[in-house]
């Protein structure tokens, strides 16, 4: 077996050799894993899988058949086991994605059937920019605003309708055009319904100029990238100087606007972030005793996982002290492995792995994103941990992701804007 056909994504490996299966199998693990069984050729088409008991699986494929059976068995085929334990649903998935990718490069895609991610695109190197909803990133360089080719990402949405329908709801607060032709402005054109229901600033006839769409386009930016808070905080002040002019009807007008407002922003799904920023931990089981697996995450991109233990003691001479959870935790995270992701494929394939787990209606582990500055929530992070550790369930009932909790939001917001 030459070592260049080992992954580089499994951490054990193991001989097997068909005279002596009972100390193979007995040496195995009966817990979750994800494995590679390899033949004698190098160049031979590996068998790559997820398992919930490696010893129970290995065991199936591997013993002797007993008399005529359809089932698989690769007992004659199989020479090298290589595999790493897993503790959740959610690493087993990772883990496979990257045995996969690097197993089967041209073919990986297929055999992960991964649903990217719906995105929302604000395409800045347009000179009339607009937004869409789309599935793909253009490239990593643009999405990061680097060069003349410019765009801003949103998500990960659940699904096109969710995405498209926050979009097209958030537009209606604004003029920014929705046609998705390249526009060459004409006097003699006669716009479009959104033109003659003042929806839009129409510049396809020159019905403004270009320096007052580009403002658009900014406080749209600035819509997006804040959650909607922006626009809360300039419809509250509106709202506020309007009642101090006292021009009720107008103050009326714009506090049903609010309300729409928020209505909409309780669309939004708390890890709906611009995707450069969106950072994040997640907290999942550990198939090692006495520990968390924790998962870094940086603009969307999932790194390696790293064990933190839980009882681990830091030795001061010969003594061992306990250390606080929060200097543990951000320990662990800062020996996390850097993803090595090139390409703006392999960044929608980790939104689409991140996006398969969050919205899900019954999942394992926690996720704990940071705020607009870019710092993480220590405090939830280890209160998170322990309730992983101890195997109970998430705090449902003040849920980030309910609609409830984004107008709560933006009502906090107005009544703070209103107090200063």
């Amino acid at each position: 077996m030459k070592n260049g056909s080992e992954t580089k994504v499994l951490a054990q490996r193991a001989e097997f050799l068909a005279e002596h299966d009972a100390e193979f199998f007995a040496a195995l693990p009966a817990s979750a894993a994800v494995f590679v069984l390899r033949g004698e050729d190098a160049n031979a088409e590996p068998y790559v899988s997820k398992t919930s008991n490696l010893r129970r699986r290995m065991i199936r494929l591997l013993s002797a058949a007993e008399g005529a059976t359809k089932r698989l068995n690769l007992r004659d085929r199989v020479r090298w086991l290589e595999y790493s334990p897993v503790g959740s649903d959610f690493e087993a998935g990772y883990v496979l994605y990257r045995v996969l990718r690097e197993t089967f490069p041209s073919t990986y895609e297929k055999r992960l059937r991964l649903r990217p991610a719906p995105l929302v695109k604000l395409i800045l190197d347009n000179e009339y920019p607009r937004v869409t909803v789309t599935t793909r990133i253009a490239s990593m360089r643009k999405a990061a605003g680097e060069g003349s080719a410019r765009a801003r990402y949103y998500g990960p949405f659940a699904t096109r309708a969710t995405a498209e329908q926050f979009a097209n709801d958030s537009l209606d607060f604004f003029l920014i055009r929705r046609c998705t032709d390249d526009l060459h402005p004409d006097p003699a054109f006669p716009g479009c319904v959104y033109s003659e229901m003042k929806m839009c600033m129409a510049p396809c006839f020159k019905g403004c100029t270009d320096e007052a769409y580009a403002n658009e386009v900014e406080r749209v930016e600035h819509y997006l990238s804040s959650g909607g808070r922006s626009l809360v905080t300039e419809i509250a002040a509106a709202r506020d100087k309007a009642s101090e002019d006292l021009a009720f009807e107008t103050a009326a007008a714009m506090h049903v606007k609010l309300e729409k407002l928020n209505a909409v922003r309780g669309q939004l799904p708390e890890l709906v972030r611009r995707l450069d920023r969106l950072t994040a931990v997640m907290v999942q089981p550990s198939h090692e005793p006495e520990s968390v697996t924790l998962f870094r995450i940086e603009s969307g991109v999932i790194s390696p996982p790293v064990q933190l233990h839980i009882s681990t003691k830091q030795t001061v001479g010969e003594v061992k002290t306990p250390t606080s959870m929060e200097a543990r935790i951000t320990e662990s995270l800062a020996t996390a492995q850097d993803p090595d992701v090139r390409s703006a494929v392999e960044w929608i394939e980790h939104l689409a792995i991140l996006k398969r787990w969050y919205y899900r209606t019954s999942k394992l582990g926690e996720l704990f994103l940071a705020d607009d500055k870019g710092e993480l929530p220590m405090r939830r992070i280890v209160r998170g941990v322990s309730r992983v550790f101890k195997g109970e369930k998430p705090q449902g009932d003040l849920s980030e992701t309910s609609k409830e909790y984004w107008i709560m939001r933006g009502s906090e917001t107005e009544k703070g804007e209103s107090k200063n």
